[in-house]
């Protein structure tokens, strides 16, 4: 018998083979056979657990049930998100990524889910790794391109491309930590350069924290690259969650940061700062004794002023309150009051925002100032009593002198954020930042306008830490006129005597009923949905083109129904019951959306809705009932969508709907996605004759040179940001396509006239096409940069609307190439256009063979 304790040999071996398991072989058979049959009858749960038992114990079946693994997850996926088990479904992709930890479509759909519940930093990373797996996967680049407007924002690429405030931070961090701050933590990292300016400058220990999982990750690979992930510790958490010791060692000296936005204090920088001094900050100078003055705690920025300004601004007007009595033949004297998400008021609302954000200096139409600058308040960020303070301030009032005649529409806001005693940066509109303006929209003030000699009183206030504006009232001829009170005003020219006092009185407390009301039963919009409604053309196209169709529509019906000889009752559709005499329009728009009751009120016609909240529901029933529409010819269709008893009651007639309005293109100009699958199916769910709205979209597009594009876009220039290697990172997150763009305030210059580029039908699919050429010639010298592009969105053969006209809701888009193209004029230059789903791409290239437009 051989010695078993003896050590074998060091040669070679014979692999062993895997014993046969009989009892798991079984197994593995019938748990396969369970998972197909229970695909075969749509139990997508029941297979989904077989499957996963399958390919745990039989790894080898990978390659074999690949396909069938996948739609069984998807499919059970969509189950378990319909019914709410969201916990239960991304279990499932755990587990399946468990199983294919690097199969791009498992990767891609997880981001899709992740994206759609609005976790975007993780559904990033999915899509990000699945384009690594698989670069020319076009549903992973699509996904990731529009999630990286999300989290890399454009100002990322504006900030590092401006050379002057970067330059500022630089030096004012230079001598803080030269003048003894050797401590340093930097807040809100983002790419971490503020953390190496420091580290550069000598610090001894610095430290950074991130809360974006994307910038976290991002700051880390800069930071390494740049050779100091040994000297700068990045944490990937909120400053108000870190603690001394637990995560850094102790209190640091100097805090560095930069989180605010065009309200200054919109992203949390107070709470940040007094949680920093309270326990992240050696205390300042002010508490320290004589023999402690070496170890103060400081910040940069030192502080802010912050100025205001009233303006006059048809842009901002109509993206923010209702400026017409009629949309498309509707009288909307019965909408009640219409509210964009932003409103300003001394009681603030839980869904309101209290500013957007603009650059003034690119609006359509501009804006017309009508007081001069003011300051709104000053804030010491090295003053923790004055920081702690800040919401308990009072009220401040502002009397503004009224320096031009206009509607007052907005007040505009910006501020001067001191670095030091010596250094600061402007956020102002004539300024060349990467800033906005704060816009604090005026909706209690509609068609008032303001004239000179008078004084504007506006109300400042940080009741929340948000910086907040409100104009309260207008002081003319000695009286005031308050604002905050009534919605519509109306001012007598002439001096106001004892008795017309007592008057106003009595209706300013009317008025102030009449607002209590309001303000509880407002319907609030969105600012592209109120823009669409103050769209007069499109509604006046939409509904030219709906008479159009039900007008056709109408007359086949007669003649089919007297060529059979069966009599009708079209002259009362009031009264009518019989329900093969309606016509019934679908309208599939997102959002709040008047196009249903417009083809409602046309007669005859049962238009569904898909409006989803009460409130806008609401607003659609009394606007039918006082434009006379009858109440059971409008439906709000996706209220039925969870109860299976009340699906939707189909017409008698095999056909379903006369006219499907689809909804096509995005309001960042980009087309939907998933658009042309929607209007495949849409087809098939028309009755003869019926139609889709649109039935085509044409996209033009145009060559220009836009530096504006080329710094939004990317880090610019060979040379590194402040010495630091950042660009190669951070220019990971370019997308190729600029969205929300304003094409009529962009600087740049056009290099041709404007082209079709592509065209969708999505009546007759065979006429549509994936690719295609088209040539272009150059009409100026120069670089071609972009090709900003938009639609003519063809309802029928005649009626076009366009998302480039001036009241449009849409913005413009463009595609911006990776290498500018050098151009003289005449040069010709080959586009190739491809549209995968709804993304478009365009490559271009200079022509050496001169030739005419190609369609």
């Amino acid at each position: 018998m051989p010695n078993t304790s003896a050590r074998p040999k060091h040669g070679r071996r014979t692999r062993r083979r895997r014993r046969e398991d009989p009892a798991r072989n079984e197994l593995v058979s019938s748990s396969l056979e369970s998972a197909q049959q229970c695909l075969f009858s749509q139990d997508y749960g029941t297979a989904f657990v077989h499957y996963l038992l399958v390919l745990n114990l039989a790894p080898e079946f990978k390659d074999f049930a690949t396909e069938s693994f996948r739609f069984t997850l998807f499919k059970w996926a969509e189950e378990l998100d319909s019914v709410g088990r969201i916990q239960d479904l991304f279990n499932c992709y755990e587990q399946a990524l468990e199983l294919f930890p690097t199969d791009e479509v498992i990767l891609n759909n997880m981001g899709e889910h992740l994206f759609r519940m609005g976790f975007r930093d993780e559904a990033a990373g999915y899509f990000h790794k699945a384009l690594k797996r698989r670069p020319d996967y076009p549903e992973a680049r699509e996904n990731f391109y529009r999630v990286a407007n999300w989290l890399v924002e454009r100002w990322h690429f504006l900030m590092l491309n401006d050379h002057g405030r970067n330059r500022k931070y630089q030096q004012a961090i230079q001598k803080a930590v030269q003048s003894g701050c050797n401590t340093v933590l930097d807040i809100g990292t983002g790419t971490g350069i503020l953390g190496m300016c420091a580290k550069q400058a000598g610090a001894a220990e610095v430290y950074a924290c991130e809360l974006s999982k994307t910038m976290y990750e991002l700051a880390c690979e800069v930071v390494a690259a740049n050779g100091m992930d040994s000297s700068i510790k990045i944490l990937h958490m909120k400053s108000l969650e870190m603690e001394v010791p637990r995560d850094i060692p102790h209190r640091v000296s100097l805090v560095v940061t930069e989180t605010v936005d065009a309200g200054l204090f919109g992203e949390g920088i107070i709470e940040s700062l007094i949680h920093a001094w309270h326990h992240l900050l050696l205390p300042p100078q002010a508490l320290m004794t004589q023999s402690e003055q070496s170890a103060t705690g400081r910040v940069i920025p030192a502080g802010a002023t912050v100025f205001g300004m009233a303006l006059e601004c048809v842009e901002i007007r109509r993206h923010h309150r209702l400026c017409v009595s009629e949309v498309g033949s509707l009288s909307m004297a019965a909408a009640g009051e219409l509210r964009s998400p932003v409103s300003c008021s001394s009681e603030p609302h839980d869904s309101m925002e209290p500013y957007t954000t603009e650059r003034l200096s690119r609006l359509p139409g501009g804006y017309k100032p009508l007081t001069e600058p003011f300051t709104a308040l000053s804030i010491d960020f090295n003053n923790v009593q004055e920081l702690e303070g800040l919401s308990s301030r009072e009220v401040q009032q502002v009397r503004l002198p009224v320096t031009q005649e206009g509607k007052l529409d907005a007040l505009a806001v910006w501020f001067q954020l001191h670095l030091d005693e010596e250094s600061s940066i402007s956020t102002g509109p004539q300024e060349d930042t990467c800033w906005e303006q704060a816009i604090y929209p005026v909706h209690n003030a509609k068609g008032f306008v303001l004239k000179p000699q008078d004084e504007l009183i506006v109300e400042v206030s940080c009741l929340d830490a948000y910086l907040r504006l409100c104009s309260v009232a207008v002081v003319r001829d000695g009286h005031e006129i308050r604002l905050d009170k009534c919605q519509d005003l109306h001012y007598s020219e002439n001096p106001i005597s004892h008795a017309n006092q007592e008057a106003e009185l009595c209706s300013a407390l009317a008025c102030l009923q009449t607002d209590q009301n309001q303000t509880k039963d407002f319907c609030m919009v969105e600012c592209s949905e109120m823009a669409l409604l103050n769209n007069q053309d499109y509604h006046q196209s939409f509904c030219r083109a709906l008479v159009k169709l039900i007008s056709q529509l109408k007359l086949k019906c007669q003649n089919r129904e007297q060529g059979a000889g069966v009599g009708s009752d079209l002259a009362d559709p009031v009264n009518s019951t019989d329900r093969s005499d309606l016509l019934y329009v679908l309208d599939v728009s997102e959002g709040f959306s008047l196009l249903s009751l417009i083809a409602a009120s046309q007669g005859q016609v049962k238009a569904y809705s898909s409006v989803e909240k009460n409130k806008q529901q609401e607003v659609l029933k009394r606007l039918a009932h006082s434009n006379n529409i009858p109440e059971q010819h409008l439906e709000f269709w996706l209220n039925y969508m969870d109860d299976e008893q009340g699906m939707l009651q189909r017409p008698s007639r095999e056909e379903l709907w006369s006219a499907i309005i689809l909804d096509c293109i995005e309001t960042c100009g980009l087309i939907r996605q998933k658009l042309m699958e929607k209007a495949s199916l849409a087809r098939c769910l028309l009755e003869e004759g019926g139609r889709i709205f649109p039935e085509r979209i044409v996209v033009y597009g145009k060559l220009v040179e836009s530096n504006t594009l080329l710094l939004e876009s990317a880090v610019q220039g060979q040379e590194p940001t402040l010495g630091f290697n950042i660009a190669p990172f951070i220019n990971q997150f370019t997308v190729p396509v600029h969205v929300f763009l304003d094409f009529s305030t962009l600087d740049c210059n056009h290099l041709s006239e404007s082209v079709e580029l592509f065209v969708l039908d999505l009546m007759d699919t065979n006429a549509n096409y994936s690719n295609r050429e088209v040539k272009v010639q150059a009409t100026s010298a120069g670089r071609i940069t972009a090709i900003p592009f938009w639609y003519h969105i063809y309802l029928d053969q005649e009626i076009s609307v366009s998302t480039l006209s001036q009241n449009s809701h849409w913005k413009q888009a463009a595609i911006v190439l990776q290498q500018p193209l050098e151009v003289q004029a005449g040069d010709w230059v080959r586009l190739a256009v491809k549209i995968h789903k709804s993304t478009i791409s365009i490559s271009a290239y200079v022509d050496c063979v001169p030739g005419p437009m190609e369609y």
